[in-house]
């Protein structure tokens, strides 16, 4: 029996030292990490020497990682397969994640520099896909447009997205290459919206992109700049934020946002639920909105900054090219890409299996 006691309180002295071992591990590592913040973006989403100047200026460490697509992000945050603290996703990704709870409830009073942001923006979330503003904080906005060498294409001549299926243009365009991004052009080329669920629609869509199919030289993303500033096709689908970098090595190319209207994204600055430094993140928030920041990333991206404070600073020539700026009248029949819950995601890619296998 005597035995059997002192080897009970072995064990029991043996679980204790763990526990204790355990909560001095936990809370070396809660001290050694207070001081982070772990951010999860697009890549070469910002001036480098931002996150620098940032660990400066507050003392905290930027864990910096990135992502392609929303797509690969979503499931990292949803699983928590890791544990960030701020992300960047686009409309529709922010409207799922909100009404899937995976989301934190953003303090406006740690954020003082959202004065800088763009009421419009704002008024927009909070009609759409952020009621209440309560989620997200605008960080870069565009819209998609046609980019077409002028040398090769009479300047005036492309005005809407039905042009990308002219047959004159046969092995010289560009299209973009993402399921809700190409759907969305055939969508709006028919008078469709970027949000339908309606099967006629998107079987119409398909059908109307794999008729194009023959025309197409390329479906690209990243690389349908390059190939245009290259003389390799003569038009194509780009993100505004692609046309002042563009222009600079190709002076013959111009931009224009068609006339059925276009998708306008809206990237913003979110803290998932599950974010170990709340407070931290709050603070590089604040940071990216303040207007020298701001500043700083439109030179180094030339997307359509949401900071108005900043794009007072901008020369005139830029504040009122109506192709990085589009105005409100431009902008009319365009649309932020929304949330169409698992059925609808469901269509999309039905369809979409159904284009690229053909």
């Amino acid at each position: 029996m005597k035995s059997h006691k002192v080897k009970k309180i072995l064990l029991i002295m043996l679980a204790l030292i763990i526990v204790v071992a355990a909560a001095v591990l936990i809370t070396g590592c809660g001290a050694k990490n207070k001081n982070e913040v772990l951010v999860y973006c697009y890549g070469d989403y910002m001036d480098p020497s931002l996150v620098k100047q940032f660990e400066k200026e507050t003392g905290i460490k930027v864990v910096l990682d990135t992502y392609d697509t929303n797509e690969e992000m979503y499931p990292v945050i949803k699983n928590q397969a890791g544990v960030y603290d701020v992300i960047c996703p686009d409309t529709y990704m922010i409207e799922r994640m909100a009404k899937e709870g995976l989301l934190s409830k953003i303090d406006y009073s740690k954020i003082p520099n959202i004065k800088n942001i763009d009421k419009a923006y704002l008024k927009k979330a909070n009609a759409t896909y952020d009621p209440g503003n309560k989620y997200s904080v605008p960080y870069q906005t565009g819209v998609a447009g046609i980019l077409y060498n002028t040398k090769k294409i009479p300047k005036g001549s492309i005005t809407s997205w039905k042009d990308l299926w002219k047959k004159q243009y046969k092995g010289k365009i560009i299209m973009q290459d993402g399921l809700r991004d190409t759907m969305g052009i055939s969508l709006k080329a028919l008078g469709y919206s970027l949000n339908t669920t309606m099967k006629s629609e998107l079987s119409a869509a398909t059908n109307y992109l794999i008729k194009q199919k023959p025309l197409v030289y390329k479906y690209a993303n990243d690389s349908a700049r390059d190939l245009l500033v290259g003389n390799s096709a003569d038009l194509g689908v780009v993100w505004n934020g692609e046309m002042l970098y563009s222009q600079e090595l190709n002076k013959d190319l111009d931009f224009v946002i068609p006339k059925e209207g276009t998708e306008v994204f809206v990237d913003s600055w979110c803290i998932p639920k599950n974010a170990f430094h709340k407070s931290n993140a709050e603070k590089w928030i604040n940071f990216m909105c303040r207007e020298d920041v701001a500043y700083k990333n439109f030179e180094y991206l030339t997307y359509s900054t949401p900071n108005v404070a900043a794009k007072k600073k901008l020369p005139k020539s830029i504040r009122n090219n109506k192709g990085l700026f589009p105005t409100a009248e431009m902008l009319k029949k365009s649309e932020n890409l929304r949330d169409v819950g698992p059925d609808g995601d469901d269509l999309y890619s039905y369809y979409w299996k159904i284009f690229k296998s053909e």
